[in-house]
């Protein structure tokens, strides 16, 4: 019993050939392997590209309209796959244009721009907070000084490619039912190109460019941080040919500081007091990042006790690479219990503690002046 070839492909008898292209367009999109590759959907494919193996050809379609099967026992062209070693792309090229002679993008210019290059630099707080000038040793590729780019040796010239014709490509043509498919790749020869440099020169070999040390001056803002990037424009490495340099870009590293812990702009420090200046006062002497300031400590310090220094933090730096204003110091203020006493310093304290009332005594407090050990606890985990 004959196949039905219409049925297949979804079409009436009298369909058009444009229609049964339509269909098979269609139905192609949907089950070929490398959209589907279920095994039922590529014994599907088979069916309707035989299908339209037939249908599109006039000869095999009369013998189809006269009850007959032009493909007999064959089972789709003999067994062969008809578009083995044809991608989807390739068969909707062959069918819709962007597959014949011609179509190519030509040839690529030799000259191509260059890639960015990375280099990171160490840097303290206090070079952080007021932006450094770093002579950078840097190895990148840099235009060939012989050639000045063109890759050829003196008195010599870029040819036409032979292999390809100057048009940066080779064509290679498959025969299907469809007819010929055409595919085009690049010139292994030119590489793309469509010229060949018969005398490359002699110290970077045809490649426009050679690898060189040198040092650069980079000017690192006030006010970046670890992770930050400064561009250096056309810094970068050259590209072939002698194309445009990309950007070096310079990453900070930050070391850590003894004294300053940073958030942001924003710095945090950590002072230890006697429990007599906690209790008395004091004025302290400061060494911020820029100068000494006066910590006024006033009396009945308590321990934990945040002081903010407004204005003596870093400088806030802006993606636009401008600088707007500074962040803000906070000492975080600790009293320093002494652990072991002597015997007049015990007596003293017994004496404080008598005039104070205070000896023996036990004061538990869930909500006074700052809250209990755990009652911070719980506020700082809010």
């Amino acid at each position: 019993m004959a196949r039905d070839y219409y049925g297949a492909l979804g079409v009436r008898q009298d369909a058009t050939s444009e229609e049964i292209k339509r269909a098979y367009r269609k139905l192609a999109r949907e089950l070929h392997p490398d959209v589907n590759p279920d095994d039922s959907a590529q014994e599907r494919f088979r069916e309707v590209t035989a299908a339209y193996e037939v249908l599109s050809d006039p000869q095999k379609r009369k013998i189809v309209d006269l009850g007959g099967d032009p493909l007999g026992n064959g089972g789709g062209g003999g067994g062969r796959d008809p578009f083995a070693g044809f991608g989807l792309g390739d068969i909707m090229d062959a069918f819709f244009g962007g597959g014949g002679a011609g179509a190519g993008r030509g040839p690529r210019s030799r000259v191509q721009p260059g890639s960015d290059a990375l280099i990171r630099i160490e840097l303290t707080l206090e070079e952080c907070n007021t932006g450094v000038s770093r002579e950078l040793t840097v190895d990148t590729a840099v235009l060939c000084d012989l050639c000045r780019g063109s890759g050829c040796a003196e008195g010599s010239s870029p040819q036409v490619c032979d292999t390809c014709a100057g048009r940066g490509e080779v064509q290679s043509v498959q025969r299907s039912f469809l007819g010929q498919v055409v595919t085009a790749r690049a010139c292994p020869v030119c590489r793309g190109v469509g010229e060949v440099i018969p005398d490359p020169c002699r110290q970077c070999g045809g490649d426009g460019r050679v690898r060189a040390r040198r040092t650069i001056t980079a000017k690192v803002p006030p006010g970046v941080a670890e992770g930050m990037r400064v561009r250096l424009s056309g810094q970068g490495e050259v590209g072939p040919g002698g194309g445009p340099a990309g950007d070096l870009y310079v990453e900070v590293v930050e070391r850590p500081h003894a004294t300053f812990e940073r958030d942001g702009a924003d710095l945090h420090c950590t002072i230890r007091i006697p429990m007599t200046t906690a209790a008395l006062g004091s004025v302290q002497p400061l060494e911020t990042l820029d100068d000494t300031v006066e910590l006024d400590l006033e009396p009945g310090t308590q321990p934990g006790t945040e002081l903010l220094l407004a204005g003596h933090g870093l400088p806030r730096l802006r993606s636009s690479g401008r600088v707007d204003g500074r962040g803000d110091l906070h000492v975080h203020v600790e009293v320093d219990i002494p652990g072991k006493l002597d015997a007049r310093q015990t007596e003293l304290l017994r004496e404080l503690a008598n005039l104070r009332g205070e000896e023996g005594h036990v004061i538990a407090s869930a909500n006074g002046r700052g809250g209990g050990l755990f009652s911070r606890l719980r506020a700082r985990h809010r």
